[in-house]
């Protein structure tokens, strides 16, 4: 039950949950384009895909300078149940 309580938390922030919604529609995207997208701070959007990354549904990736996130081709099925009614 642990496990529900932790993702459930995580993904109850409308901005996280923009977040997801982002990752799903263009599948490979830095922090800066995130914010951008969802029209939030680098550092509030950071911090936000640390609460994810907690959770285990990111993946990242670093290019040089960059850091690209995506979701993970792994998630828990109640993610991916809350990921497709986005």
């Amino acid at each position: 039950m642990n496990e529900y309580e932790k993702i459930l938390k995580a993904l109850g922030n409308r901005r996280r949950l923009a977040i997801v919604k982002c990752l799903k529609t263009k599948k490979r995207v830095t922090v800066g384009e995130i914010a951008r997208s969802i029209k939030l701070s680098f550092k509030s959007t950071s911090r936000h895909l640390g609460v994810l990354s907690s959770i285990d549904i990111l993946d990242r990736e670093y290019d040089r300078l960059s850091v690209f996130y995506s979701l993970s081709p792994k998630l828990p099925v109640l993610v991916q149940k809350v990921v497709s009614v986005l």
